[in-house]
């Protein structure tokens, strides 16, 4: 038995190298980062994070150290199961969502790498194993580049060994958005894989017009053309854009994951280990999928999830960007040829850089 002697809470404010956009949260400068720290008995440590797009960071932080770091006293490490049952009951009233889900996910994600450090293991091998070959993509937030820096963003990525790309769509005319994925596919040639990602930004009717009009340019997948909770809306833009539909990073719950693939809402569920309830949650979606015969993808937060969907045998593509975390992690994600490739390290092998993150604590 691992009992958990203490949690180290920390809230930091990370700033973005170069500036962000997309069609629903506009400009980003800086992203919010909250991590938390178990350590048992025996003094093993294990890592987990959560992230915010520059706000509602501290809400996390008051959960984890004020409920979570209460409820994971003295309890067994390694009974991440009923850990996270209690967290999510206890926490049910004012939770199921928000920030009460991202704190859980951090949590989640740090007894899982305590496990599997104690097992001598990297985390794609404790939860199973599959490849830790994963296809990835780089995930562009770039709605506002001009298309000549658009373009020379993509080779930066081709040059760091990405064989896939997506960018963001929404802008205010459509007909811009058809020129820039059209120039966008003409740069990348017939052979590469291209994704578009909407953010949110339309309405059904909207989202079925731009699939349609997207539809000569041969996407891999159109990304959140519309908000999360309309399930019926998302099978209509399956059914009626022609195009297949990625969604879920929005969605906090297993049980949100069911309502949105039973709809017939979605070819690629797409959940973020940070915010849908942490690897235990995850896993439990992909599985899900790979019932419904569905690939799932990811959202954010790259270096954990390499390992999750290493041990998936229905993974598709892994989302990578780093949202400035690179600079505070000892050995950022490896790409080779298209392939984010999983570490051998104990643990999900996240070394941050901890003095680092003190000078930007918020």
């Amino acid at each position: 038995m691992a009992r958990i002697a203490s949690l180290q809470i920390g809230f930091y404010r990370v700033p973005l190298p170069t500036l962000l956009t997309d069609s629903t949260h506009g400009e980003m400068r800086d992203f919010e980062l909250n991590t938390v720290r178990v350590r048992d008995a025996d003094g093993a440590e294990g890592v987990g994070y959560s992230f915010t797009v520059g706000r509602n960071g501290a809400a996390v932080d008051a959960v984890l150290t004020r409920e979570i770091a209460e409820i994971a006293a003295g309890e067994d490490a390694d009974a991440i199961e009923r850990l996270w049952h209690r967290c999510w009951w206890d926490l049910h009233y004012g939770g199921r969502g928000g920030p009460t889900v991202l704190a859980l996910s951090a949590f989640d994600i740090a007894l899982w790498d305590l496990k599997a450090r104690r097992a001598n293991l990297p985390l794609w091998r404790l939860l199973g194993g599959f490849d830790p070959k994963v296809p990835c993509y780089a995930g562009g937030i770039d709605l506002l580049l001009p298309l000549d820096e658009l373009l020379a963003q993509t080779d930066a990525n081709l040059a760091k060994g990405f064989r896939a790309i997506k960018m963001k769509v929404g802008r205010k005319r459509l007909d811009e958005d058809v020129q820039r994925v059209a120039a966008m596919r003409e740069h990348l040639g017939a052979e590469l894989p291209l994704m578009v990602d909407a953010n949110m930004k339309w309405t059904v009717d909207q989202a079925i017009r731009a699939a349609r009009a997207f539809q000569p340019h041969d996407l891999t997948w159109l990304e959140e053309p519309i908000s999360p909770d309309d399930l019926g809306g998302h099978a209509r833009v399956v059914r009626d854009g022609g195009l297949p539909i990625a969604a879920g990073e929005n969605l906090r719950t297993l049980w949100d994951f069911k309502n949105l693939i039973a709809s017939e809402g979605v070819t690629y569920p797409e959940p973020d280990v940070t915010n849908c309830g942490g690897v235990t949650a995850f896993m439990k979606i992909a599985h899900l999928a790979e019932a419904w015969n569905l690939p799932v993808t990811s959202h954010g937060a790259h270096d954990v999830t390499v390992h999750l969907l290493a041990a998936c045998p229905n993974r598709s593509f892994l989302e990578a960007h780093g949202f400035g975390l690179d600079s505070y992690i000892a050995d950022p994600l490896r790409i080779e040829e298209g392939f984010a490739i999983a570490p051998e390290h104990p643990g999900h092998g996240i070394t941050f850089d901890w003095a680092g993150l003190e000078r930007i604590r918020a």
